[in-house]
């Protein structure tokens, strides 16, 4: 069924705008196994391209979508590594350009404490990702693509956040789907009155809202705090959404659609390693999905099942899944806990 008319006629599928990092997360192969224990006594790192929508294009593009991206990376060599690692995965890189000034990628580096218990250490000073300019967005890049994905960081500060802002103009102009994923990151935000007023811009604009409770509290402060989770998708269906998707971490999520039906799913039970990177494997699953003309609770499933492998993996980039190892992981999980394990 499709929700979404996406226009088959373009050779994008998908453009990202947003966050790329670098995550350094304690060792986890087969000659060092770093176990849980505080960051100050980690001695060994491994290196991994992170950041929300740089997994996602990842994710996607595993999953045989054609991606593209419009971003700032440093001119250095954590630069260089994140160019090489989308080139080497298929994702088109004409778009990312090198920071001018000497602006840095941001790292984050990983606390594993226990299955239940991580956090991360980031270093975001004189950040390369906000350092992307209106310059940088190229109209026709946006009308070769079927959809585009706003990452909510980008809005954080100028002059990132009239890129975005730019990009989402041109893309209603062109009939290119837009898609908001929220993606709060309590850094570079200055107080919550500015993130009300740039996130609800943003999803005024789109097709596809995603987010968490906390996210949609969030943009929807100035509007009409304290919105249930159907009172939210009504407002931002009644703008322009055709799906909305409010996360409850582990209690599941649940899309909204503008027929007004709406459809459930919990996580998929595992051994987490780590609390983060779910929801880059939900987005990546979702929306792969949604491209494949499922129907929507199929969708679901498939993102929850794509979010419960991520956790348990010791990174949020490599370990992103092709079709088929999501589907053996769902078949697997249904013969241990029964068919409706995922579905409410």
């Amino acid at each position: 069924m499709k929700y979404v008319d996406f226009d088959q006629k373009r050779p994008l599928d998908i453009i990202l705008l947003g966050r790329i990092a670098i995550d350094f997360n304690p060792a986890y192969n087969e000659q060092v196994k770093e176990e849980f224990k505080p960051l100050k006594k980690v001695h060994m790192f491994e290196m991994f391209v992170g950041g929300s929508p740089a997994n996602i294009a990842v994710g996607v593009t595993r999953h045989g979508l054609k991606a593209g991206f419009f971003a700032r990376v440093s001119d250095d060599q954590f630069g260089d590594f994140v160019v090489d690692y989308f080139e080497e995965q298929g994702i088109d890189t004409s778009r990312i350009t090198r920071c001018r000034n000497g602006e840095n990628l941001g790292l984050t580096f990983t606390e594993m404490l226990s299955p239940k218990e991580s956090s991360i250490l980031m270093y975001r000073n004189k950040i390369a990702d906000l350092q992307l300019s209106v310059e940088d967005i190229d109209e026709e890049y946006i009308r070769q693509a079927k959809a585009i994905l706003i990452s909510g960081t980008s809005l954080s500060e100028s002059p990132s956040r009239e890129a975005a802002l730019k990009a989402l103009m041109l893309a209603k102009k062109n009939n290119t789907r837009i898609i908001f994923d929220i993606d709060y990151r309590a850094y570079n935000w200055k107080n919550s009155d500015e993130i009300s007023i740039y996130y609800s811009m943003a999803a005024r604009e789109a097709d596809i809202i995603m987010g968490s409770r906390e996210e949609f509290d969030l943009t929807e402060k100035l509007i009409c705090p304290g919105m249930t989770d159907e009172e939210s998708a009504r407002y931002w269906q009644g703008c322009r959404a055709k799906i909305v998707v409010i996360k409850h971490g582990m209690k599941g999520s649940t899309a909204y659609t503008a027929d007004g039906e709406k459809y459930s799913v919990k996580p998929f039970p595992v051994t987490a390693r780590k609390g983060f990177g779910g929801g880059d494997g939900y987005g990546s699953g979702f929306l792969y999905g949604l491209y494949q003309g499922w129907e929507l609770i199929d969708c679901l499933e498939f993102g929850s099942a794509e979010a419960s492998m991520m956790v348990r993996s010791n990174n949020c980039s490599d370990a992103l899944p092709g079709p088929e190892e999501v589907r053996a992981f769902i078949r697997e999980e249904k013969e241990l806990y029964g068919e409706m394990i995922a579905r409410v």
